[in-house]
């Protein structure tokens, strides 16, 4: 059974209504005050507005690099999920903890501060650096400053680990994303004189076409990797609206589409190949009819993948923590990407829970993981700490 900490913790942090759209004030100011009491200071790292904020902190001797403790504080919304309690209230039932977060990804967040006193009480001998962020389901948004911060600091982390629910299986990477919006801009007419226009639909449409036709070649050619659960890279189309009315040639229409990458595959040529049929192919046919005529595209996300070496330090490391020889690779995106790629952090995902509960209603995590993430905790202690 899990220590009364750990539960009474992850209650609390789950109590607090951190939807992406929400701020996450109120959790974080309540972290703070509890590092506070622990004699933990800690930095925020607000958002423009300071509606949100980012907290990081180092536990132990400030003078040598240690281990990160990372995660997001912020949740998918509950709108419209057939829930059978409060999402925000944890309820335990069949030895299972029910609440929105308990599996993505307040529980790892709530070991981690709940047994921060025992790492204290034995004398930390090699720091812990926590990074907890806002709005990572909306793109890792909150990440990204406070790696600015940790750049500019005297001494960053040694390495990171990352909460993420894996079930606590050792992640060593996981697949990059890039996310567009695209704008095609037609000319109306009279669908009488559809010649005369520039059907802003159609041309979507084949833009459409052509990002299916790539991602049946890299379905079908590669290159792949195995250790994912997809082996390739995916191309995919979410979003498509457009058109006023039936008897008039649309013209606009805006479409919302990615690709997410192995990391042995290389985005840049998939962006350069999907620009150019918009810029080389499309777009000519378009400028015949009217020279105003075109498409726009916008990347409006960019989240590196996360690619470690097996032979890496921190993957041995972890891999000791958890009591595990194995290692996998998943195909949703973390901040992990980012630590490793723009913060020069070696990383790992390794966390309680799993991802097959996140984001749907009645999210839950089972009593056996949370005893697993402290057990994980322990051993860290035992690496860490002078006793």
């Amino acid at each position: 059974m899990p220590s009364s900490k750990s539960l009474e913790m992850i209650s609390k942090l789950v109590s607090f209504d951190t939807t992406s759209r929400e701020s996450n004030m109120s959790l974080i100011k309540f972290v703070q005050n509890y590092l506070s009491d622990l004699g933990v200071e800690s930095t925020l790292v607000p958002n423009d507005d300071n509606s949100k904020a980012s907290l990081y902190a180092t536990v132990g001797p400030t003078d040598k690099p240690g281990v990160m403790l990372s995660g997001h504080t912020d949740v998918v919304p509950v709108d419209g999920q057939d829930w059978h309690s409060d999402p925000f209230s944890v309820v335990e039932k069949d030895a299972k903890l029910f609440g929105r977060g308990t599996s993505d990804m307040k529980s790892f967040i709530a070991l981690v501060l709940a047994s921060l006193p025992t790492f204290i009480n034995r004398r930390l001998e090699t720091p812990l650096h926590l990074a907890f962020s806002y709005d990572e389901e909306v793109g890792c948004v909150g990440v990204r400053p406070m790696i600015e911060m940790i750049n500019g600091l005297p001494i960053k982390p040694k390495m990171a680990i990352i909460g993420e629910p894996t079930s606590m299986q050792v992640i060593t990477g996981h697949k990059g994303k890039r996310s567009y919006h695209a704008h095609i801009r037609g000319l109306e007419a009279h669908s009488s004189l559809a010649p005369q226009g520039v059907n802003a639909i159609e041309y979507a449409a084949r833009l459409i076409a052509h990002l299916q036709t790539m991602a049946r070649k890299l379905q079908s050619d590669g290159p792949f990797d195995t250790l994912y659960d997809v082996a390739h890279t995916t191309v995919h189309t979410g979003v498509i609206q457009g058109g006023t009315a039936l008897n008039i040639v649309p013209k606009d229409c805006r479409i919302q589409f990615e690709f997410r990458y192995i990391g042995s595959d290389d985005p840049n040529p998939i962006e350069a190949e999907i620009i150019r049929m918009a810029k080389e192919v499309l777009e000519p046919e378009m400028h015949a009819i009217d020279p105003s005529t075109g498409i726009d595209i916008t990347c409006v996300n960019d989240m590196p993948g996360l690619d470690m070496n097996v032979n890496d330090e921190v993957v041995t490391f972890v891999k000791q923590l958890a009591g595990r020889n194995d290692h996998a690779k998943v195909a949703f995106g973390t901040e992990a990407g980012l630590f490793q790629n723009r913060g020069g952090i070696p990383c790992v995902v390794c966390g309680p829970g799993s991802i097959e509960q996140a984001h749907k209603p009645n999210e839950f995590i089972s009593l056996e993981q949370v005893e697993k993430g402290e057990a994980f905790l322990e051993r860290l202690m035992d690496r860490v700490c002078k006793s």
